[in-house]
Parts: structure tokens; sequence; C-alpha cells
């Protein structure tokens, strides 16, 4: 006779993994020696091919040597932001001391850790890019001090990860060969091409199919090992049958066995189990039996199974089930409706019959039975069992975040208690960064539907929510809202301005200007008003074209000009015609005197600093740039290194941070240092493209690191970032920094395609001069184009345009402009008459804070002296600047003296 369970548990030996298991040892091994190497080893197959035993043997193995962390994605908890990534962390962060703890995050501590559940939020919004820095660094810092036992993570059902967890996952597997770090992974064979088949428990119509499947093709494409699993051979199907029913056991029953389960492994042990339950002889004659055993360990057959077990353990199952996963059996019985001993009798039957294990938590067997019992669940059932769970969950006190999970389950029923639970559950998601968990949320409250008065709140909050993910869904959600009676006053107004801003990052800067005019013309006068007026003002200066430049421009220093900078309103205004003021090449004094009332002491004010949020960061950067291009590059690097300390602190790691490098690369290049211009221009850029593609930060920061590259001599570089990014027209409705026209003018020309050269230039001179934009610092169209037009033997362009760029460097009065406007009238100048222009052109440049610029034309005027002490020093100023080409020149020209 068979033993019975209780006697005798039945053994799951590893079978045909000995490949599989031989490459993660041979990982382990790489982690565990002299010179630590990590990576990613990825494992996927269909359900139930035996990942999870792989895992736990891999954990296994190197549990002696290593430090494990392990978590599984379930799927009743993708919508629960950080899921995965907390199941992996807190074991280990919630044994740490709080000072060590701290060590950890560092400076992050208040803006992670609140995503671990480890810390109340300490604002309303974390930025989700500045989340996953952060886990980055607390993990890398765990993998760095575990003092000889190197981190070995282990990820099961990876396919059921929730969006934030998965993200920064794939993010964060490019860094695993440099770290002393192991994540083995694993994940359904079809997940890549759509996770979320059938409609499982959590799945709902939304959800991020495709960006889920998107992530795990990147993880792929990271790994240093990727294995399909296979299903069990007949042999040893045979040979796991024989260990678990003995030796007797005949041939024809063993492959009738693997038939039935096609050598699926967990398919095979349930199914071993039940022949185990029943006492079933394993011969021939029993053979035919085992088709409709198998059957019962799969859904319909698993819920006939419940029933044989009772109607309490059936009811305690659902409850499970709707619970999901980290099952609390208090909270399961509550939503079962019985005590404690009779729940207690019912968790102990679905044990002993395979569908749950554990005690506190308890957890279901395998993700499949989880998934069979609760569409096993009668649908009107299963919708009331969630909404108990909601208002469990709360009573509980895990808060409306932990219920929110449940609430969006719930059929729609005209609750405002719902409403008020979903819009506090997406506040709660925005502080720890994860807006596609609050949108969800807020998408929900407005199907139950919320009452009339709240209506339009909750389009505002679900704009806003939507902000830093999809401007599109902003814009229609904020205009929505816009239309409809129940914004207070203050609301409406930052609604437009958030709706500005969201059409502005689509780049719709007309669309963002006219918002913002529209609502300012019925607002009545008041700080709300001058925020809308300035919002306008700014969105005309920053468009490439625009209806009435002169007219705005005079109406922006008739109500700026005489403004000293009192409150945040004044400030702003005055960044504003500071920043106007510059491009149009008015007198740089002027400039200055605006950009130092708009600040407090030097540095941004209260209200309009790099993080406040009612102006934007747009006010300080306008700042710095007019500083930047009115020879005060010092000024300009202290507010742009201020901006990304403060976007550092802050958690602002994707595009605000991205900017703020890019604006600090264009201080160095103004400074003439060309080699931290580079450097943080590189660091923009790549900061820029972990956020999305086409950015505006994208434009400046490639623009301006053409303009670097070009000025560096490395020509071939600067084509192929601008071919990479496709810089050049159609142009985006946003100006680029430095004017992009006139930066391609320049790239064309230095790859000697002078006539297309000519065509770009003249063009973005017209352009600009349209506009009234006369700075030929910011677009230096003009004196390319009197080089361009000497090369193509028009002397007469030639000279009315150098003669135009002497007269706006006159009106600008910078040392920068008057010495690049003497350099290129020396192009036409007779010898004697170049030498004095180029020795007029070094003085202002010398004085000037544009080392670059300097170097040139001390080497244009060593040549037009031929002297090698000239020479020399320009090589030296060259050198010094980062300008390898015209080293190279200088030198080439003082070898031939020599």
């Amino acid at each position: 006779m068979l033993p019975s369970p209780a006697e005798d548990p039945l053994p799951v030996p590893l079978l045909e993994r000995e490949p599989e298991l031989a490459a993660a040892i041979r990982a382990v091994d790489a982690l565990c020696g002299p010179a630590p190497s990590g990576g990613l080893l990825i494992y996927r197959g269909e359900a139930g091919i035996g990942k999870t035993a792989l895992l736990a043997e891999i954990g296994r193995r190197a549990c002696g040597r290593c430090t494990v962390l392990s978590g599984t994605g379930a799927e009743t908890m993708t919508s629960v932001p950080f899921h995965l990534v907390r199941q992996l962390l807190l074991p280990t962060l919630l044994t740490e001391p709080e000072d060590r703890l701290r060590r950890l995050f560092g400076d992050r501590f208040d803006l992670t850790a609140p995503a671990l559940a480890l810390a109340p939020p300490t604002g309303p919004l974390a930025d989700p890019q500045g989340v996953r820095d952060g886990l980055d660094r607390v993990v890398t810092r765990l993998a760095e001090q575990q003092r000889g036992k190197p981190l070995v993570v282990l990820v099961d059902d990876a396919h059921w990860a929730d969006a934030e967890s998965l993200t920064w996952l794939a993010a964060f597997a490019g860094r695993l060969p440099a770290l002393p770090l192991l994540v083995v992974l694993a994940h359904r064979s079809d997940a890549c091409a759509d996770p979320r088949t059938g409609p499982g428990p959590g799945h709902r119509p939304d959800a991020r199919t495709e960006p889920a499947a998107t992530l795990l093709r990147r993880l792929g494409d990271q790994a240093r090992l990727t294995v399909t699993l296979r299903a069990l051979t007949e042999q040893a199907t045979t040979d796991l049958v024989r260990s678990a029913l003995g030796q007797r056991t005949d041939a024809p029953f063993c492959r009738e066995l693997w038939t039935v389960t096609g050598g699926n492994p967990y398919e095979t042990v349930e199914l071993l189990a039940q022949v185990r339950d029943r006492r079933l002889d394993p011969v021939a004659g029993s053979a035919g039996r085992l088709r409709d055993l198998g059957a019962s360990s799969r859904g319909d057959g698993l819920a006939d199974r419940l029933e044989e077990l009772g109607s309490g353990a059936t009811r305690f199952a659902w409850a499970a089930a709707v619970l999901g996963t980290g099952i609390s059996p208090d909270l399961a019985a509550r939503l079962a409706g019985m005590g404690r001993d009779e729940a207690g009798d019912c968790a102990r039957r679905l044990r002993e019959a395979r569908v749950l294990t554990g005690t506190d938590p308890l957890e279901f067997t395998h993700p499949l039975v989880a998934t069979a019992v609760y569409r096993a669940i009668p649908p009107a059932v299963r919708t009331a069992l969630h909404g108990a769970a909601a208002w469990a969950v709360t009573d509980a006190g895990l808060g409306a975040a932990a219920a929110s999970r449940h609430l969006l389950e719930v059929h729609p029923d005209d609750d405002p208690d719902v409403v008020a639970q979903l819009r506090a559950a997406a506040r709660e998601h925005l502080a720890v960064g994860a807006p596609d968990a609050a949108r969800r949320c807020l998408e929900r409250a407005l199907q139950e539907p919320p009452p009339p008065e709240a209506y339009a709140e909750v389009l505002y909050e679900l704009g806003c929510a939507a902000l830093l993910t999809s401007p599109d869904a902003t814009v229609r959600h904020l205009r929505s809202a816009l239309d409809l009676p129940g914004l207070a006053p203050a609301l409406r107004t930052d609604a437009t301005c958030r709706l500005a801003q969201a059409l502005a990052h689509s780049n719709q800067l007309r669309q963002a200007s006219v918002a913002v005019a529209t609502e300012a013309a019925r607002t009545p006068p008041g700080p709300a008003r001058t925020r809308l007026q300035a919002a306008h003002f700014m969105y005309e200066s920053f468009r490439a074209a625009e209806d009435d430049p002169e007219g705005r421009s005079r109406r922006l220093a008739d109500l700026a000009d005489h403004l000293k900078g009192t409150d945040a309103a004044e400030r702003a205004l005055l960044s504003l015609r500071a920043f106007d003021a510059m491009l149009r090449g008015e007198s740089a004094t002027h400039v200055v005197d605006l950009c130092d009332r708009a600040l407090l002491d030097g540095r941004p004010a209260r209200g309009v600093g790099w993080t406040d949020t009612e102006w934007g960061f747009e006010t300080p950067a306008m700042v710095g740039i007019a500083y930047a291009f009115t020879d005060r590059p010092d000024r300009a690097r202290d507010l742009f290194e201020e901006a990304v300390r403060a976007y550092e602190i802050s958690g602002w790691s994707g595009a605000h941070l991205a900017f703020a490098h890019t604006l600090l690369g264009l201080a160095h290049r103004r400074a003439g240092d060309l080699r931290q211009a580079e450097t943080f221009l590189r660091e923009g850029l790549r900061l820029a493209d972990r956020v999305g593609t086409g950015l505006a930060v994208h434009w400046d920061a490639v623009c301006l690191l053409i303009d670097t590259l070009i000025a560096r001599g490395r020509t071939a570089e600067a084509r192929e970032l601008a071919d990479r990014y496709a810089f050049g027209p159609p142009w985006p409705s946003a100006m680029v920094m430095p004017d992009g026209p006139s930066v391609l003018g320049r790239l064309l020309l230095a790859e000697g395609r002078v006539r297309e050269a000519v065509t770009e230039l003249e063009a973005a001179g017209a352009a600009l001069e349209a506009r009234g934009r006369h700075n030929g610092t910011w677009a230096p169209w003009a004196y390319d184009l009197v080089r361009a037009s000497l090369a193509a033997g028009d002397t007469d362009r030639a000279a009315r345009t150098a003669a135009l760029a002497r007269a706006h460097a006159e009106r600008f009065g910078t040392d920068t402009a008057l010495g690049e406007a003497l350099r290129c009238q020396a192009l036409l100048a007779a010898p004697d008459e170049a030498r004095t222009l180029l020795a007029r052109a070094v003085r202002h440049l010398e004085a000037s804070p544009s080392r670059y610029e300097h170097a040139q034309a001390a080497y244009d005027h060593a040549r037009a002296l031929a002297g090698p002490a000239e020479l020399s020093r320009a090589a030296a100023l060259a050198t010094t600047c980062g300008a390898d080409a015209l080293t190279a020149q200088a030198e080439e020209a003082l070898a031939h003296h020599r």
C-alpha cells in the first residue's frame, strides 16, 4: 500500500536541469572569485516548467557563499508600485540600525525610503527617476558592503512584476557587470510578447502590456545568459514517477503520466500527489484514471476539488485569492465571514490539499493554483470580496494605497467614499514616485463618478498625475477640468499653467501661449493674473516664430523695466525681460542689471527657485542663460551648480537634472573651457536619454555639444551626433539654445559644404533679424556667413554681413561680441588694416571670459604678424581651453618658422 502524504512527503528532484544549474554555479563562482564579476541570468519557460524550483536550487547553492535576496512577481499585485523591490530589499533593510540605514541611502533617504515603506513621504510629489536613482544607490552599496559575501538576487515570475520595480530593474541591469551582484531572473517564455494574456486577477484593459514586454526584452538584451527551459523527457518523467511511487511502478503507467502532463514538472508532481492521495496502484491498469486526475489539478478541476473540501474551505480559499500574496489569516477570515478557529481549520485543510502553504502569512502553493482559484470565484462574489477587502485593509491601518488595488476591481456605484479613497491613494502613489499608479486610481475615480462639485478637481488631479508620463493625457484632462464649473480660482490658475507646460513639452508652444493669455484675460488683477501674464510672455519668448515679436518685447519692457524685484512675481517678470533683452542684443549692461534685480543676493529667491513649482525652473534658468551670453559665465556657473545640487537633493533626476547639466555645459562653453563643457553636455544628454526622446533638453544639449565639438576640431563626431539625433529641420516650435540653424550652418561650413552652409546661414539670419534677435553670441550666423561667403567668392555679401554684425555687437557691447565682430571684419580688410583690427579683437577677447574665442583671435593675429612668439602664445591658449585642432594648427604654423 502507498504511504499517505502525511507519512512521506513527496520528493521533488530537480531533473534535466544540470546544464542550466551549472551555468548559474559558474556565475556564482565568478561572483565569488578574486575579481568579482556580476551580471544577469535569465531562465524562461512555460508555466509550471520548473523555473521556481531551479531558482530555489540556485539560491540554496549560493547561500553559504553569498547573501541571497529573493522576490516574486504576483499576478494580483501588478498594480501595487514597488511591490517586488520591497520583497527584495526589506528583509535586509529592516534589520539595519537607523544610522547604517541612512548611510546606505545617503542624501536620497527622504526620497527613496518612502517607496520602500521605510519612512513616510516628505512631500506631495516624488520624481520617479529620482526614486530609481536612489534604489540604484541602495542596491549598489548593499552589494559593495557584504564583507566577502557578494549579493545574489533571485527574481521569480518577473512577468508579473509591478511596473515601477520592472522599470528600475531594466535600467539597473546595465550596471551589474561592474558590481559584486548577480541577478537571476525567471519569467514565462511568452511574456515578451504579451505578459497580460487572459482576464487574470489584477488584469485591467489599460495595464502596461506592451511596456512590460519591452522591459523584459531590454533585460534579455543585457543578460549574459538566457536559457529557455524545456519539458521533461519521458525518461526523466519516469525517474520522477518511480522516485515518488517506488520502483515497482510499471512503464505503461509512467508513459501515460508523461503523455497527460506533457513533461511539465509542476503538473507531473501535482498528478503524482493526486495518485498518492487516492492510493492509486501505479500499474498499467490504473493508467486510464490519470487524465481525469490531471484535470483536477487545473482550472475547473481544481474548483471541483475545493468543493470536496467543503463550503468553508472554498470561501476561505476565495478570500485568500482576492488578497493575493502575503495573505493575513485574520484578513482572510474576515473576508470569508468566519471566526479564527473555523478559519484555522480551513487553512489546515487547504494546506493538506496543496492549495495553500505557510501559516502567517499564507501563500498559494503555485501561481497556477492562485489563478485557478481566483477565476473560479463567481464574478459578482469576486467583486463583492474586493470591495470588502478594500475596507478591511483600510480598517487594518494599511492605508489608501494598499486598498486601492481592490477598489480598482469594484464596479462603479456612484459612491463618494470610493472616490475619496481613490484620490487619497493617488496622493500616496505620487508621494512615493509612482505616477502611473496614481493615474489608474484617478481614472477609476472618474468612472465612479465623483460628485458634481468634485468632478473638475479629480480631472485636475488626473492631469497633474499624468504630467511626468503623458503630456497628451495631461492636456486632455486639464482642458476638460477647465471647461467644467467647480475649480477654485487658485486651481484654475494652476491648471492653466500646467496645461501650458504640457503643451510646451509636446512642442505646442503657440497653444501654450494662447492658453495662458486667454485665462489671463478673464482673471481679475492680482497675483494669479500676473503669473498667467508672465507665462504668456515666457512661451512667446521661447517660440521659434511669433506673430508680434516687437510688440511683445515692448509690452514686456514697459511692464518690467521699472520693477525692483520685491516679490516673486516681479522677479519672474525681470527674468523674462532679461532673457528677451539678451536675445535682442540690447545693452548688455542693462541685461545684467535686470538679472541682478531678478535675484536676491545673487541667488534665486524663495518662490522662484529651481524646485519651486508655481513659477517653474525656467525663471532662474533664464537669468543664468542671460548671464552666460553677456560675458558673465561665472555667475551663470554659480546658478547652474546650485540647480544641480537642488535637483540632486530633491531627487529630481529626470529632465530637470538633464537640463541643469546642459546649462552647466553652456556656462563652461561660454568661458572657453571646452573639455568641461563637453563633459557636462554629454552627461546632460545621457540623463535626457533616460527620460525620453525628442525633448527640448535633447535639442539644447545636442546643439551645444555639436558647437563644442566643432570648437575642439572634432567635426566628424559632431556630424555623427547630429545624424543620430536628427539635428536639423524640421526644427521644433521652441527655440534651440544656442540658435539651432546657426550651429547647423557652422557644422556644414566645418565640413566644407560651403554652398549648403550659405543657404542655411542666410535663412537663419533672415528669421532672426525679422524677430529682432540680434545677439551674435547666441546666434553666430553672421560671423560664419562672412566666412562662407568669402569661400564662395561673394565678397559683397560678406561685407554687408560683417557690417551688420559690427553694428549689432556695438549695440550689445560685450567684449566677446566686439572682439568677434572685429575678427570678422578683418577677413575683408587689407593686410595692414587686418592686423590692426585683429590686435583690437585680441584686446577685447583678452578682457572677456571667452578663452576659446580669445585663442582664435590670437592665432589669427599671430598668422597676420607671422610672429613665432605670437604663434607660441596662441598654441598655449588653445591648449588651455581644449581646442585641439586649433592647437595643432598653431603648432604646425610655428614649426614652419623654425
